[in-house]
């Protein structure tokens, strides 16, 4: 079944695609909102194991974040020629242990819903993306009006200043980045985000902000927690 038309069903068990991002946030909180029952969030890691994938986030880090929301976290590492063949059996374990959908946090491109369809149909299970083809600046407002906090954590080198690093996304920010044309919702690699607080947290999360290091065309703010 394609994720476009995908209803979830009352209490279906399902595994986030965990960024520790907005997007993965709004998406798994839309998912239970919609009755579905959260039963892991699933993250990413370089093949070393220390930084999570696309947003170089550290183990530390989001396993606190993670335990904030109190939903079992699972981590899985792997190069990016191995990435895709990993995920899958990832899901596969987890359908063992009853989970029977994915949820993913893109809204509007193509490939990546291809893919994560075709994961979760190796997986047998269905794939479920809330946020899909909704307005972008629309997910935006629902984002901040629901009470999440996010602060900017990477910048493309090629599209954002690195001064953004650090900065709370809030209703200026997003004016500022439209004014000079980046589009705010970051949904082509502009940014990325780490979500700190919210309606499915016990309680903020503290990080401290540490330098600034380049990896892979992407300026990086380090955390600690």
């Amino acid at each position: 079944m394609s994720a476009v038309s995908l209803l979830p069903k009352a209490a279906i068990p399902f595994v986030c695609s965990w960024s520790g991002g907005k997007d993965s946030c709004l998406a798994l909180y839309s998912a239970m909102r919609a009755g579905a029952r959260p039963s892991f969030l699933l993250t990413m890691f370089d093949e070393s194991g220390e930084r999570s994938r696309s947003h170089g986030l550290t183990k530390g880090v989001l396993q606190a974040q993670t335990a904030l929301m109190g939903i079992p976290w699972v981590t899985r590492m792997a190069s990016w020629s191995e990435y895709e063949s990993v995920f899958i059996a990832a899901l596969q374990e987890l359908k063992k242990v009853g989970v029977k959908a994915g949820v993913f946090g893109d809204i509007d491109i193509e490939d990546h819903r291809l893919w994560e369809e075709k994961v979760c149909k190796a997986a047998s299970i269905e794939a479920y993306l809330p946020l899909w083809k909704a307005p972008r600046t629309a997910l935006l407002d629902e984002f901040l009006v629901l009470g999440f906090n996010a602060t900017i954590i990477a910048t493309c080198d090629e599209k954002v200043d690195k001064k953004y690093l650090g900065r709370a996304l809030d209703a200026e920010l997003i004016s500022e980045f439209t004014c000079i044309g980046i589009d705010p919702s970051g949904e082509e690699g502009e940014y990325h985000t780490i979500v700190t607080d919210g309606p499915i947290f016990a309680q903020p999360l503290q990080v401290r902000m540490g330098g600034q290091v380049f990896r892979s065309g992407y300026w990086f703010l380090e955390l600690e927690v």
